[in-house]
């Protein structure tokens, strides 16, 4: 049964909590100066549904982290040791895994998950190793797991999925039986339920698995959070004049965003408009990435124009204020399962200029909402930052239009819609299991 839930309500239950009282969530990583749209989802939720009286713990690896315990807001954060199984990786190999695509096996979650009482859905945010845990406790205690597809499972394209799988190439990997024995290949086959953030891979989830629940539930925003940011702060703190202009682009730092076409096009523009400048905002997840910036805008001629900002926490006043600071948004990304980044800067009062790929049009409208240029293509990419910066009519008619789309998107909206979609899946198990429980008792009788 196919589940779309745009612009639907019907599923959200709003009163009926009786079946509901926690959601374990399962990520890879969870780190304040690494976050992504993944982390802005899970934070958001769990603190939408810690106010419905919903707990709603994250359970993940250590990576990058301290293990033990942390608050991030309302959230409690529990991190576990885990190992990368592949035999004789070596520091750097072991170092790319950590910031991006490794796929890490912890056997202290794993206890820790199987031992937490009165779960009522465990939510997995990963697959593979990490989702077949949460597939396997799931199956032990009789409850219902959701797997969230935060894009890239079906549509990472290939050039980028083999960078992703270099470190660990023709490397022997022992915890191949441990991916047998939970399940990893299973995980999305034996799910209760799938999510998807993108319409695109929502509609490809849809054909690989016609019988089961798929549902389509986009990332939301904080949309009084991003109206409250204070232009001259993020001004004064990185000594920018009242007089310049910024475009802002904020996203990973990493090739699948592609920010090195934005540097390129910006370098073009700047010729003729030495007022504007480039700020750059993100967790570096590939470092080799950034000194190719770094590089590319030396050779260029606009290192001086081009502020690099190696993140800014959520819950740091600055990455609003970046927003308010910010003329243009430009998101040049050749891989976008999503782009919460979006919501934020059309919440923060921004004209957008995004690239045409992945679910961005699934949520846009070309020249209503945003301006969309065509996947690596540099001189589009000009023509649209010059056409926002001559064109004042249009700046305020992208603003206008994308204020009113952004209204459906507040967290709390998206957090009633997931509620309902646990509480179908939670009912959902309760009758299977019910009619098992009938079919024993009958067979015996």
């Amino acid at each position: 049964m196919n589940k779309n839930l745009v612009g639907k309500n019907e599923l959200s239950d709003t009163n009926n909590n009786s079946e509901l009282k926690k959601v374990c969530h399962i990520t890879r990583i969870f780190v304040k100066d690494k976050w992504g749209g993944t982390e802005t989802f899970v934070h958001s939720i769990a603190s939408a549904l810690l106010k419905k009286g919903i707990f709603s713990p994250v359970l993940c690896t250590d990576i990058m982290a301290a293990r033990g315990v942390e608050k991030i807001g309302s959230v409690l954060i529990r991190r576990f040791s885990y190992v990368f199984p592949w035999l004789f990786l070596n520091a750097e190999s072991k170092k790319k895994l950590r910031l991006k695509g490794g796929s890490p096996l912890s056997f202290p979650l794993f206890f820790n998950l199987l031992k937490e009482k009165g779960i009522s859905i465990i939510h997995t945010h990963v697959q593979l190793r990490m989702g077949g845990i949460a597939r396997t406790v799931a199956r032990l205690k009789g409850i219902p797991y959701v797997v969230s597809i935060h894009g890239g499972y079906l549509s990472t394209p290939k050039d980028q999925s083999d960078k992703m799988t270099e470190p660990f190439k023709k490397k022997l990997e022992w915890g191949k039986i441990f991916g047998f024995l939970f399940g990893s290949r299973r995980v999305l086959k034996d799910a209760d339920g799938i999510i998807c953030v993108s319409q695109e891979e929502f509609e490809m989830m849809q054909e690989r698995f016609p019988t089961k629940r798929v549902y389509y539930l986009p990332n939301g925003v904080d949309t009084e959070k991003f109206k409250s940011g204070v232009a001259n702060a993020f001004r004064k703190e990185f000594k920018i004049g009242n007089n310049e202009k910024l475009i802002t682009c904020i996203s990973r730092i990493d090739y699948q965003k592609n920010q090195l076409l934005l540097v390129k096009a910006f370098a073009r523009f700047y010729k003729k408009n030495p007022n504007y400048r480039l700020v750059l905002i993100g967790a570096i997840s590939v470092e080799d990435y950034l000194d190719k910036i770094v590089k590319t805008a030396e050779k260029l001629g606009i290192r001086d124009r081009v502020l690099i900002i190696p993140g800014l926490a959520q819950d740091n006043p600055l990455l609003t204020s970046a927003y308010k600071a910010t003329e243009m948004f430009v998101l040049p990304t050749s891989h976008e399962p999503f782009g919460i980044v979006i919501l934020e800067a059309w919440a923060a009062g921004l004209p957008v200029i995004a690239t045409r790929i992945g679910g961005i049009p699934g949520f846009t409208t070309d020249n209503k909402n945003i301006l969309l240029f065509e996947d690596k293509n540099e001189d589009m990419l000009l023509d649209k930052i010059n056409l926002l910066a001559a064109d004042n009519a249009l700046r305020i008619q992208l603003i206008k239009n994308s204020q009113n789309s952004v209204k459906q998107y507040d967290w709390s909206i998206i957090g009633q819609r997931l509620r309902g979609i646990y509480l179908e899946l939670i009912n959902e198990r309760n009758r299977k299991n019910e009619n098992r429980i009938f079919q024993l008792c009958f067979t015996r009788g």
